[in-house]
């Protein structure tokens, strides 16, 4: 990931008065399946890559960092006092997801401070906004942002696997360090009824194969594509669509969400019925990849069964299935997957 700015680091050290409380114990005495304990009762404890999270009393300013995780507290009718700013995705340049933006209307408010990530997390910004936690369940935290960003307040980092958290254990653990996991259960609740309808709207892919890859089409050399540990196709297999062999092959035994296999390898994706790409959606991806003397003996891209997701739009964005982009975008998502099928 990108590394922390060192003059940022170095202006928090001062800022031990806010710092993460570490040795209150927890309420609860059981803990869901992303880590957070079960009781909504303060002091909260949730535990993560980095050890366990103190959260002494119920956040009144909600700060969050690196990719979606500010639609949990939206979802929950809670505006945060700062966010990222997204740049991938955004429509309109405004930093903000057109999903955000719906929910930010709907909820009569203003946009939140945007903090500039580009260059990573912008410290200083964050310790601004005076945030009394700061959700980041779906991340890729480092040691050191996180112990940075725990000199601010105390830090909701992802359970496992960097940028490995499901949509769902997101829910999970920044709706408790919110007091509000009864409301992020029923939220889940809804979107699974969400997910499966618009499912059930294109059967087609109910048995169907799905590669999430990215294809550079400079170097045909080799075949880039995301592992199970990525969201994207975390997504699909618990929805029950098969993984193509060559992701479970490749997935095994790796800390990586994404992998390359050589197109001299093409026979290992034979399996597979859709391609799942970014790319320019009028441009001439799919001839490139069929004129490949290597790449076209592949039995989904010599058939041309390609989805092409259109580089930096809101559906590309919304494939990284999140708490409001999944009502704003999976019919249509679905839908372009099942006409590849076609």
């Amino acid at each position: 990931m990108r590394p922390t700015r060192p003059a940022a680091a170095s202006a928090l050290i001062a800022l031990a008065a806010v710092a993460l409380v570490g040795c209150a114990s927890a309420a609860a005495d059981s803990t869901d399946d992303a880590g957070a304990s079960s009781s909504d009762g303060f002091p909260v404890t949730i535990e993560h890559a980095y050890g366990e999270t103190v959260i002494e009393s119920k956040p009144q300013r909600v700060a969050t960092v690196a990719w979606s995780n500010q639609e949990v507290p939206l979802a929950l009718g809670v505006v945060p006092v700062g966010m990222a700013e997204v740049t991938w995705g955004d429509d309109d340049n405004d930093g903000v997801l057109p999903w955000v933006e719906d929910k930010l209307e709907e909820l009569g408010a203003e946009t939140p401070v945007l903090f500039d990530e580009a260059d990573g997390i912008d410290f200083e910004a964050v310790a601004d906004t005076q945030p009394d936690v700061i959700l980041a369940a779906y991340s890729g935290l480092t040691q050191e942002e996180y112990d940075t960003l725990s000199k601010i307040a105390p830090v909701v980092a992802y359970p496992e696997v960097a940028w490995g958290t499901s949509y769902e254990d997101t829910i999970r653990l920044n709706s408790q360090a919110l007091g509000l996991s009864e409301e992020g259960d029923a939220l889940i609740e809804e979107l699974h009824g969400e997910v499966d309808a618009a499912l059930a709207n294109h059967p087609e892919l109910e048995d169907a194969s799905v590669l999430f890859s990215y294809i550079d089409p400079s170097d045909l050399s080799q075949v880039g594509f995301y592992t199970t540990l990525d969201t994207r196709p975390g997504f699909l297999a618990d929805l029950g669509l098969p993984l193509p062999a060559v992701v479970d092959e490749e997935s095994e035994g790796t800390d990586q969400f994404y992998t390359t296999v050589s197109a001299e390898e093409a026979d290992r994706f034979a399996d597979v019925d859709v391609f799942v790409t970014y790319g320019d959606a009028g441009g001439s991806i799919i001839a490139q990849l069929q004129a490949d003397p290597l790449l076209s003996q592949i039995p989904a891209i010599a058939e041309g069964r390609i989805a092409i997701l259109e580089e930096s739009t809101p559906l590309a964005a919304s494939a990284n299935p999140s708490p409001l982009s999944i009502g704003w975008g999976v019919d249509d998502y679905f839908a372009l997957l099942a006409g590849a099928l076609g």
